[in-house]
């Protein structure tokens, strides 16, 4: 029974990373294919495909992964609160993200204001 459970839980979980895939103009296979999946994510997010690939080194792996699902949050035009659920709780999040009415707004922009002189 444990492993049915477990079974339902991973089809969830490819079919929400498929949807969200798609949702961002994406081909849907590209969610499945390891480390592909990391570097197709990390450019949908705004970042070089190289930048996902960091997540297979341990310990910085975990940060660039909370990095990521922060700005994909971002992506969706969600807040910090749902990046968060993305985090702790993706069984919930990601077919939240997937399936619901959430649109791909692009990339987060970066506010870099510079300093502008005044002039007088």
């Amino acid at each position: 029974m444990l492993n049915f459970i477990l079974l339902l839980i991973v089809i969830l979980m490819i079919a929400s990373m498929w949807k969200i895939f798609e949702k961002a103009g994406q081909e849907g296979w590209k969610s499945i294919i390891p480390f592909y999946n990391v570097w197709v994510l990390a450019e949908i997010v705004g970042k070089p495909g190289w930048f996902g690939l960091l997540m297979i080194i341990p310990y910085v792996g975990v940060v660039i992964a909370f990095y990521l699902y922060y700005l994909l949050a971002k992506s969706f035009g969600k807040d910090v609160l749902f990046a968060l659920g993305l985090i702790f709780l993706p069984i919930i999040f990601f077919p939240i993200l997937a399936f619901g009415d959430a649109k791909y707004v692009g990339p987060p922009v970066e506010n870099h204001d510079e300093h502008k002189q005044i002039e007088g």
